[in-house]
């Protein structure tokens, strides 16, 4: 199956780039591009892209604000976020947002390809060392302590298998790891997932690791519930 991809970034040469870049790709296809966030949710709705490759900063409306009105949308596309940076305050709106990973700019383009490809089957591209480099930057914020009490409660609403669960994705376990590691099948942890995303408003597994990762569930292993 194709996918399809829409670009948005203020930089013409960038756009550009990662035309050339994605375009030896036989399953991807660049079906539109945006210069600024405000023509974003029109370009959704006229080229209805699988996936968006999202610039953080534009001059006009941000890449962090427009990441919230599509994934707000029904039926919204995936989104992966092109940064300059690993640890940024942005990154984690970014992904709070809905938005199923990062790549950076100099990424190889064989790894942009790679992180389309995955974003567009369901998975997130992110993995468990920058879940918790992005954690880590984001505690010395401020507000730590008013964050974990929220998510404790959010993750309150969970059984105690949907928390088990919630605890592997965020240390970054594929459905078959956590199938392994919990003694169920793939398509059980599946529906644990689906549920834990419903019941908590969720739109993706990198928002499950990151309220894992809030209500400090990582930080010893053990069940806060």
């Amino acid at each position: 199956m194709t996918i399809r991809l829409l670009l948005v970034d203020d930089d013409p040469l960038v756009r550009a780039g990662l035309t050339f870049m994605l375009g030896g790709a036989d399953d991807v296809e660049i079906v539109g591009e945006a210069s600024d966030g405000a023509h974003v949710p029109q370009a959704v709705r006229d080229v209805r892209p699988d996936v968006i490759l999202m610039d953080i900063r534009m001059p006009g409306v941000d890449g962090l604000t427009a990441t919230e009105r599509v994934r707000a949308a029904p039926d919204a596309p995936e989104v992966i976020v092109l940064t300059t940076f690993h640890a940024d305050d942005q990154v984690l709106r970014a992904l709070r947002a809905g938005a199923a990973g990062f790549v950076l700019k100099d990424t190889p383009p064989a790894d942009i390809v790679a992180a389309v490809r995955r974003v567009a089957a369901g998975d997130p591209v992110l993995s468990p060392a920058v879940t918790q480099q992005l954690i880590h930057h984001v505690a010395g914020t401020g507000g730590n302590e008013d964050r974990q009490d929220r998510a404790r409660r959010r993750l309150g609403q969970l059984a105690e298998r949907e928390r088990e669960v919630a605890v592997a994705v965020g240390q970054g376990c594929s459905n078959a790891e956590i199938a392994a590691r919990l003694y169920m099948s793939v398509p059980t942890v599946k529906t644990h997932v689906s549920r834990i995303l419903a019941k908590l408003d969720l739109n993706n597994r990198v928002q499950i690791a990151l309220l894992a990762h809030d209500a400090g569930l990582l930080a010893d292993g053990r069940d806060v519930g």
